[in-house]
């Protein structure tokens, strides 16, 4: 029998990490969490990949309809999209204690996609502290490599695993396990166009971004949204990135094929949760650029280090 974690009490923020090996185990845990959750009228969101869904809510029967359901494949597709959706589920239910399953890692992720969700799971510490809600995240441990079930030790406070919930040992704050994403990211294959930009020179920024993309077998609508996110990277290096900075633009092959943009300056990221939450509209900044940047990217890629700043975002292509 898996234990499932107490609800968070008033102003506290639970986030235990749940360690499972195979569907039926995954049912009891996920669902005894769940159920729980309808006993005490908890507002209860899951987001969890396609397949294990539809498991949980066959195994709720007729309960599934008091749940707020989520396929993570699409709404963790970038996994800079996931914090918001979390924090506005809460957020509509203000002064109730949220109970939340989310699980932004499985089998098939890429390398990429693998590291900007496990900042995910650290920047979740900060973002929620203080709020008195239960976040409980799945990791598969047939399917997914030791270095990644490492990492999850690291990213929350509170592991169940074989039966037990204990805290984790291994817990680290969430600055630390951010510059450990910062990994340096692989060169393009071949040699690839750089263009330097600085004050007054957004216009051939856009210009250069759309004439390329028309080259991609990008849609008209998706080569808008390079353009746009193109543009609003290019902005914030203008401002806030010493006012210059460089852009390149590659396409991947493989049955994963990609629009890349890559965006370097020489800013420095302020706030770690800029663009991965809801930004205020009563904040002069507030991270609208990286906001909508993360909108409209199937990935982005966010390396801060005493260098500078680097964007890479991601588009997959038909």
């Amino acid at each position: 029998m898996i234990t499932v974690p107490a609800p968070a009490g008033p102003g506290a923020f639970v986030h235990p990490a749940l360690f499972y090996e195979g569907l039926p185990a995954y049912v009891t845990g996920v669902g005894g969490f769940v159920r729980g959750a309808l006993s005490a009228n908890e507002p209860v969101l899951v987001a969890v990949p396609g397949p294990r869904l539809d498991a949980l809510r066959e195994s709720l029967g007729g309960s599934a309809a008091e749940v707020t359901w989520t396929d993570m494949t699409e709404l963790g597709r970038n996994p800079g999209r996931i914090l918001a959706a979390l924090q506005d589920f809460a957020d509509r239910h203000a002064g109730r204690a949220a109970r939340i399953v989310g699980e932004p890692i499985w089998p098939g992720r890429t390398t990429a996609e693998v590291l900007e969700a496990i900042r995910h799971e650290a920047l979740i510490n900060t973002a929620f502290a203080g709020r008195a809600a239960t976040v409980l995240c799945p990791y598969d441990v047939r399917g997914l490599t030791p270095a990644v079930l490492a990492d999850a030790r690291r990213t929350h406070p509170t592991l169940i695993e074989e039966g037990r919930d204990l805290p984790s040992p291994a817990y680290t704050d969430a600055a630390r396990v951010s510059a450990d994403c910062d990994r340096p990211l692989p060169e393009p294959d071949g040699d690839v166009p750089r263009l330097e930009y600085s004050h007054g020179g957004l216009a051939e920024v856009r210009e250069y971004a759309e004439g390329w993309a028309r080259g991609t077998t990008l849609t008209p609508a998706r080569r808008g949204d390079l353009v746009l996110a193109v543009s609003e990277a290019a902005a914030n290096s203008l401002s806030h990135g010493g006012g210059k900075g460089a852009l390149r633009l590659w396409n991947t092959g493989g049955a994963r094929g990609e629009v890349v943009v890559e965006i370097r300056d020489g800013g420095r990221l302020a706030d770690p949760l800029a663009g991965r939450r809801r930004p205020s509209l009563a904040s002069a900044n507030g991270g609208r650029g990286l906001w909508m940047i993360h909108q409209l990217c199937d990935l982005v890629e966010v390396r801060a280090t005493d260098s500078g700043f680097t964007l890479r975002l991601h588009m997959s292509t038909p």
